[in-house]
C-alpha cells in the first residue's frame, strides 16, 4: 500500500518537508511541569524519528495575561528561551523540525488577570475577562514578535500563530467577542487587524527564512463567528502579511457541535480548508479526525489541502508516518478518538497519554529494553490489559502464550466497536492481533488454561476482565430483562418501551446504540452535516428533528449529575444526542420490582411504574477471577466503568517490570 501524495516533499522556499505530514500541536500538560521540558524533548524527539515532517508544540504564551492556567507556559523571556533549548536540540539531533506555537488564551485563559477584546464570559470559563486598552492590545502584538524571536533563538524551525479554536485572535476577529467601538472593532477590517499584525510583527522580528504558520479558523461553528466569505478575506491577509503555511482550525472550544470526537467522520471537515484553496497561493494544512494514511492520503489526492495535521494519530503511534512510507498501513496504531487519556487529562490538570499508547508522555518513564532473562509467560485473557502485556513483553524477548476463552481477541472492544461512533475500536482490535503476530506470541483462542498447564509456565498473568453485575431486584429473571453484552453483540430483541438501568458509560453508549444505529453507524460526512445543522456554507441551521425508533428511559441510584462519569470532552455530544431523542433521565431512584408491565420504581417518596417492553441491566461490573494469579491487571484486578485506559497501562507497567 502506497500513499505518494502523502510522501512527496514540500518546498517552502527556504527549506523543503520530506512529507506532507505535520503533528499538529496539542497541549501535553507537561509544559508546566519541573521535569516537563525533558519530557518534552523525548516526546517530540521520538516523534520526529517515526518520520513526521514538522511538529508544532502545544500552546505557550507570548506574556502572563495570555496563560492558559495558574502555571506559565510561556516564551517571553530569555529564561524561557534557554529552558526549551533541549526540546529543540533533541529534535534536530533526530532528524526532525519543530515549531513553537504562540498562543493568547484571551478568555479561556483559567486565572485572574485574564483579558480580551471585549469584557464577555466565555460559556465555558466561569473568570469574566478585562477588556483590553489600545496600549495593551500594541503591547500584546509587540509581546508576539518578541516570543517568536526567543523561538528562533531557542533552536525552533518556526512558530504557528494560533489565530483559531476561540482563543484571544479568534476573540478579536468575530462579532461574538469584540464589541469595540475604536480600531480593534467594528468593520471588519478593524476587526482583522489584530491578526493581521500580529503575523507582520511575528515575520519582522524573525526574517524570512523562518517557518511562520497561521492557525486560521476554517470553520467556526458558533453564531456570531465570522462567516466563510470574512474568513477568506482573512486568509488573503494572512498571506500577505507574511505566513508560510495556512493551518486550518475547526470550531471554538465552546461551539457545541463535535470536532474532534469519534462522533465525528474521518477528515469530515477537510471540505472546509478546501474552500480557501483559491484565495491563497500558500500551502494549506488540513486537521481535525485524520487519524489513517489512507484518509490522509485522499485528502491530498482530491486536491483540499497541501499538507495534513495529525495530533492525536502520533499520540497513538510515533511511527505513524514512518510506517505509512513503508506501505505497512497493518502495523499502525490507529487514534480510535476517544479523548481519554489526552484531552479529557487535560482538562483535569493531569498530562497526556493516549489509552492504546500508554507510553505517548511517559517516554522517559515507561522504558522497553529488551530482557535478558527469557521468561516463558502465560496472559489469561485478550482484552485490552491482555493485549497489551502480551505485545510488550514478547516484544521485549520473553515467550509467551496468550489464552482466550472466547473465537476472537478484544474483550471488550468487541462490544464498544458495536457503538455507532466507537468503529474505531476495531482498528485498534486488528491492530494488536497483527502485533502479536508479529512478535511471536502463541494465541490459544477458545481456550482456558487448567492449573496443570499454568505450573508449565515462569509467570503467569490474568488479564480476563470483567463480568456485567446483576443488581438485586426482584423480576430480575423476567423475559424483559436483558443484559447490555447480549443487546450489543445482537443476541436479544429489544422492544419500543426501554429501560436502561444504569447511567455510567455503558448505560449511555446502549442508549445511543439504539438510537443512532440505523442513523449513523456509518460516519457519512454529509449524513453528519446534516445531522449537527450545518450547512455547505459553514453556517448553522436547526438540525432535522429525530424520529427515535425507541423510547427510553434511563435510571439509577445515586443523586450525581447524570452522566457524571462521561469523558470531559466528549461526554456532553452523549448527552446533547439523548437529549435530542428524547430520552428520560431519573436519577435518586429505587428499584422496587420487574413484571409484565415494567420496572417498578421509588422517587422521591412515591411509587412509580416505568412502562418497558425491555429493561437493559447497565448497572456497572464486577472482577472476572477464576484463578489466583501472581499477577492480576486490568478488569481482573479492578472493575470500573470499563477502564480501558488503565487496563492497558498496567499491561504495559507490568509487561516493563518481568
Amino acid at each position: 500500500m502506497s500513499y505518494p501524495h502523502l510522501f512527496r516533499p514540500l518546498d517552502l522556499g527556504h527549506v523543503t518537508l520530506p512529507n506532507r505530514i505535520m503533528m499538529g500541536s496539542m497541549h501535553t500538560g507537561l509544559e508546566e511541569r519541573p521535569d516537563g521540558m525533558q519530557r518534552l524533548a523525548a516526546f517530540y524527539a521520538e516523534r520526529a524519528r517515526g518520520g513526521a515532517a514538522l511538529m508544532v508544540t502545544g500552546g505557550f504564551s507570548p506574556d502572563a495575561a495570555g496563560n492558559l492556567g495558574p502555571h506559565p507556559a510561556m516564551m517571553a523571556s530569555g529564561a524561557d528561551r534557554d529552558r526549551h533549548k533541549v526540546i529543540t536540540r533533541a529534535v534536530h539531533e533526530a532528524g526532525g523540525r519543530i515549531c513553537l506555537q504562540l498562543l493568547h488564551a484571551g478568555r479561556y485563559g483559567k486565572h485572574p488577570a485574564i483579558v480580551a477584546p471585549s469584557a464577555l464570559k466565555s460559556p465555558i470559563n466561569p473568570i469574566v475577562p478585562r477588556e483590553m486598552t489600545a496600549a495593551e492590545i500594541e503591547r500584546t502584538l509587540d509581546a508576539f514578535g518578541a516570543s517568536a524571536a526567543l523561538a528562533r533563538e531557542a533552536g525552533y524551525d518556526g512558530v504557528e500563530v494560533m489565530g483559531s479554536e476561540g482563543y484571544l485572535i479568534t476573540q478579536f476577529l468575530a462579532p461574538r467577542t469584540n464589541q469595540r467601538a475604536d480600531d480593534w472593532g467594528g468593520s471588519l477590517a478593524n476587526r482583522m487587524r489584530f491578526a493581521l499584525e500580529a503575523v507582520r510583527r511575528t515575520r519582522a522580528a524573525v526574517g524570512a527564512d523562518f517557518i511562520l504558520v497561521y492557525r486560521i479558523s476554517a470553520l467556526e461553528l458558533v453564531e456570531g463567528g465570522l462567516p466563510g466569505e470574512e474568513i477568506v478575506q482573512l486568509a488573503k491577509g494572512v498571506e500577505a502579511a507574511g505566513a508560510s503555511l495556512l493551518n486550518t482550525g475547526i470550531g471554538w472550544h465552546e461551539a457545541r457541535i463535535p470536532t474532534i470526537s469519534q462522533a465525528v467522520p474521518r477528515g469530515g471537515f477537510a471540505w472546509a480548508t478546501r474552500r480557501l484553496r483559491n484565495a491563497v497561493k500558500i500551502p494549506l494544512i488540513a486537521s481535525n479526525r485524520i487519524n489513517a494514511p489512507e484518509v490522509g492520503e485522499q485528502i491530498l489526492a482530491r486536491g483540499d489541502a497541501d499538507m495534513v495535521s495529525l495530533a492525536r494519530a502520533l499520540l497513538a503511534d510515533a511511527e505513524f508516518a514512518n510506517k505509512a512510507k513503508a506501505g505497512d498501513r497493518a502495523a499502525i496504531n490507529i487514534c480510535i478518538a476517544c479523548n481519554q487519556a489526552c484531552l479529557d487529562h487535560i482538562f483535569v490538570g493531569r498530562f497526556a497519554s493516549c489509552l492504546v499508547n500508554p507510553r505517548a508522555g511517559r517516554e522517559t518513564k515507561l522504558v522497553f529494553e529488551k530482557t535478558s532473562n527469557r521468561k516463558n509467560i502465560a496472559v489469561i485473557g485478550g482484552g485490552p490489559a491482555g493485549l497489551c502485556f502480551a505485545a510488550i513483553a514478547a516484544e521485549r524477548g520473553h515467550a509467551v502464550t496468550l489464552y482466550e476463552k472466547d473465537a476472537q481477541l478484544g474483550g471488550q472492544f468487541n462490544l464498544a466497536k458495536k457503538i455507532p461512533g466507537k468503529q474505531e475500536f476495531a482498528e485498534s482490535v486488528a491492530y494488536f492481533a497483527e502485533r502479536l503476530r508479529r512478535a511471536g506470541v502463541e494465541v490459544m483462542l477458545n481456550t482456558i488454561p487448567s492449573s496443570d498447564t499454568l505450573k508449565n509456565y515462569d509467570e503467569v498473568v490474568l488479564a480476563t476482565g470483567v463480568d456485567a453485575r446483576r443488581p438485586a431486584i426482584p423480576g430480575l429473571e423476567h423475559p424483559s430483562v436483558v443484559g447490555y453484552a447480549d443487546v450489543l453483540a445482537g443476541r436479544a430483541e429489544v422492544g419500543e418501551k426501554v429501560a436502561i438501568i444504569g447511567m455510567g458509560g455503558i448505560g449511555f453508549d446502549v442508549a445511543l446504540y439504539l438510537l443512532e444505529r440505523s442513523s449513523r453507524a456509518t460516519l457519512d460526512p454529509q449524513a453528519f452535516l446534516s445531522h449537527w445543522g450545518i450547512s455547505p456554507s459553514g453556517s448553522l441551521s436547526q438540525p432535522a428533528p429525530a424520529a427515535p425508533a425507541h423510547r427510553i428511559t434511563m435510571l439509577k441510584r445515586s443523586s450525581t449529575p447524570f452522566g457524571d462519569t462521561l469523558g470531559k470532552t466528549t461526554g456532553w455530544v452523549h448527552r446533547a444526542e439523548l437529549a435530542r431523542n428524547g430520552v428520560k433521565m431519573l436519577k435518586g431512584v429505587e428499584y422496587r420490582r420487574i413484571d409484565d408491565a415494567g420496572l417498578h420504581i421509588a422517587l422521591d417518596g412515591k411509587e412509580q411504574l416505568v412502562p418497558a417492553d425491555t429493561v437493559i441491566l447497565c448497572a456497572g461490573q464486577v472482577s472476572r477471577r477464576a484463578i489466583e494469579a501472581p499477577h492480576v491487571i486490568g478488569g481482573a484486578r479492578e472493575a470500573g466503568e470499563l477502564d480501558a485506559k488503565r487496563a492497558m497501562l498496567e499491561g504495559a507497567e507490568l509487561a516493563a517490570r518481568l
